[in-house]
């Protein structure tokens, strides 16, 4: 089984571990009366993805007028650096605040500062759902913006498990005990309303199935989205959790624990000495570049290795070079990539920190660098 995350046009593979249900016959769908109900609650997100040189366009659902909160999915929000949200019943649009998200449960939770006489979603219980319920899927289509695009269909699977893949980042993600539905919800859809026929939002529209009659689509359950929600808008930490902006060097590293910078590289050896494939050691990456070999790598046996350094960022600024080592940060021992993330995760957008490094001519340097503010988790 094959199917595509409703933003972006993300590829994911679709494992289903739950035994297949049938599916009860078809109830007629008031599909006009369901969508004037709900549409007033749907927006359209747009997430910069400054470092990518991209955008990702998906959807959201407010989910607390009072307090101008949006419910999304992460997938739609992750990596962004600016995010912008449009009402889609009034066109109205607003800078949103990434309150935090849960990423392994693929929600995140958005706030539109200022943003006055808001609609909120009427929330009915996922928990009753059963196979065969008919339902509404409500979305962002492609991202086109504008009025939302709705598909009918009913719930053709409880439980299920999807492995999901973005071809183009090799994000990968799991996702456990989602809705399927026959709802076609297609690229743009991710984080809209799957609503029941009395126009209650039962659950957060998330993956698109294809190949496979019955299988068209995946719905995060709300009663599960909103847990998430309110740990995040209440400020609790735990497993997965992400609370708040964080601090952000700005340098590209190994996503490895090992302690060794050529080992976390994947470098048969302390140096790389090919020019024609390795990253000038003075450049800096432009938003739209990869990262390639660094010509060669400081001589340290531990640390987290600088594979390349992101243009206009504190790391920039500092001087800091691919290839070289970060030993230190803010007084605290550095000895892989994982600690380096770990200890600057603890700190926000501003704040000044400490980094001891050693470049790929054996030199030791030490400079204060203001971090910026990371992209969401």
């Amino acid at each position: 089984m094959s199917a595509a995350l409703g933003a972006g046009g993300v590829l994911l593979i679709a494992q289903d571990q739950a035994p297949r249900q049938p599916v009860i016959a078809r109830t007629t769908l008031p599909v006009q009366a369901i969508y004037d109900k709900v549409e007033p609650s749907v927006v359209d997100v747009t997430a910069t993805l400054r470092y990518d040189g991209e955008t990702a366009e998906g959807t959201g659902v407010i989910i607390n007028a009072a307090r101008a909160l949006v419910l999304t999915n992460n997938h739609v929000v992750r990596d962004a650096t600016q995010v912008a949200v449009t009402i889609t019943d009034t066109g109205r649009q607003y800078p949103a605040r990434v309150v935090g998200a849960d990423v392994t449960a693929d929600v995140a939770l958005l706030q539109l500062p200022g943003a006055t006489g808001l609609a909120a979603a009427t929330i009915g219980n996922s928990s009753t759902v059963a196979t065969g319920t008919s339902v509404l899927a409500i979305g962002n289509r492609a991202g086109a913006g504008g009025k939302p695009a709705d598909a009918p269909g009913v719930i053709s699977g409880l439980g299920q498990t999807i492995q999901a893949s973005d071809a183009s980042s090799g994000f990968t993600e799991t996702l456990h005990d989602m809705f399927q539905t026959s709802a076609h919800i297609a690229p743009g859809y991710s984080g809209g309303p799957l609503a029941n026929s009395a126009g209650q939002v039962i659950g957060m529209d998330t993956a698109s199935g294809t190949g496979e009659p019955g299988a068209n689509g995946y719905a995060i359950p709300i009663d599960v989205a909103l847990a998430a929600a309110r740990l995040i808008a209440a400020g609790h930490a735990a497993p997965g959790v992400v609370i708040g902006p964080r601090g952000f060097l700005g340098v590209v590293i190994p996503q490895s624990a090992a302690t060794s910078p050529q080992q976390a590289g994947g470098y048969p050896s302390p140096s790389r000495t090919d020019p024609a494939k390795s990253q000038s050691a003075a450049a800096c990456l432009p938003t739209t570049a990869a990262a390639t070999p660094p010509a060669a790598l400081a001589p340290v046996r531990s640390g987290a290795l600088v594979e390349g350094v992101l243009c206009g960022t504190g790391a920039a600024a500092a001087g800091l070079a691919a290839g070289d080592v970060i030993t230190a940060a803010d007084g605290q021992p550095v000895t892989s990539a994982k600690e380096l993330t770990a200890i600057i995760d603890g700190y926000r957008p501003g704040a000044l920190v400490r980094i001891t490094w050693v470049t790929t001519s054996g030199a030791r340097q030490a400079r204060l660098v203001r971090l910026d503010a990371a992209p969401a988790a």
